[in-house]
């Protein structure tokens, strides 16, 4: 069922009903909007179901084009939510700044500290959704879903977010990919903060989509464009992708005559537009996943970044 996102360019959120004896179960649940609701209200209903009649919710990921609808449907059906444990710690951390009042200024200084200037920072944290409902349960890899007289087991695929899950229907041979294989584009791998160096979101990914390609070339279920067939070469393809852009984000580095900024770095890689064209909050988007590849070459040791301050880098020398 595509579930529209509002103003987003991908359009929309494709929510998936898995049958099962106990009642369907939902994979991502869409945005929360009053026309996203009505999309897989009636999305439901054109198969026979009320949404009443849900059982569960999994969320591949927190993302609010994912989780946003799964505490209405939770309301409205009495069912569970399930996400994997990662990623329910950072809606319990949003739920807790949000709270507290601090998530807009913890987001703008981040993007301060990565060299973006102030009107900049502050006009990209303006327009943030409210953090998702949180959970019930709590989803470890290799942990079997609540779907009565069904098989469908989560594979723990961190990248995207910390606790993104795919998931395997092993009696249908079918691969729900979320957001972490999509058949025409690569999702965003990012970094927040920025100068965190204590994680590594893109060779996680690298090495979860290693982990689904394993599968082999079964029928992908993913969360945006439409179903393709072989989960595996799309895997790979993905993998090359990513392997161009590090090496041409070290040429760039190699090329720079003094250490620059995340920020400054961003803007002189290529995006699907010119960096003076992006508004304020995809180039808050761009950095992150700038600093992602920058902490994966930092962590294959050919790039390092100054002692003195976190968020400049340059090439590793010998």
């Amino acid at each position: 069922m595509p579930v529209p996102i509002p103003g987003n360019p991908l359009g929309y959120t494709l929510v998936y009903a898995v049958e099962s004896s106990g009642g369907p179960v939902l994979v991502d649940a869409g945005w929360s909007a009053p026309e996203a609701w009505a999309a897989l209200r009636d999305g439901l209903a054109s198969i026979g179901v009320a949404v009443s009649d849900v059982r569960g919710v999994v969320v591949t990921h927190y993302h609010p084009d994912h989780s946003g609808l799964a505490g209405r449907v939770r309301e409205e059906s009495g069912g569970w939510i399930a996400m994997h444990e990662d990623d329910i710690a950072i809606i319990r951390m949003f739920r807790d700044v949000v709270r507290d009042g601090t998530h807009r200024s913890l987001q703008a200084d981040m993007m301060r500290r990565a060299g973006a200037d102030v009107e900049e920072a502050d006009d990209a944290v303006a327009q943030r959704p409210d953090p998702p409902a949180l959970p019930d349960l709590p989803l470890r890899d290799g942990d079997l879903i609540d779907v009565p007289g069904r098989k469908m087991r989560t594979i723990w695929t961190p990248g995207h977010s910390p606790g993104h899950i795919c998931l395997h229907l092993e009696d249908a041979d079918r691969v729900f990919t979320g957001d972490h294989v999509l058949p025409a584009i690569t999702p965003h791998i990012g970094i927040y903060p920025y100068d965190r160096s204590d994680v590594d979101p893109l060779g996680d990914f690298l090495a979860s989509l290693e982990r689904v390609a394993e599968l082999g070339p079964m029928e992908g279920l993913p969360a945006h464009e439409f179903t393709f067939p072989d989960v595996a070469a799309r895997a790979a393809e993905i993998v090359d992708h990513h392997d161009v852009k590090l090496a041409g984000l070290h040429t760039l580095m190699s090329a720079l005559d003094e250490p620059l900024t995340i920020w400054e770095i961003a803007g002189r890689m290529t995006w699907n537009k010119p960096w003076d064209q992006l508004s304020p909050m995809l180039r808050g988007m761009a950095a992150g996943e700038a600093a992602a590849h920058l902490r994966a070459l930092e962590a294959r040791g050919v790039i390092k970044r100054t002692a003195d301050d976190p968020v400049r880098f340059a090439v590793h020398s010998c």
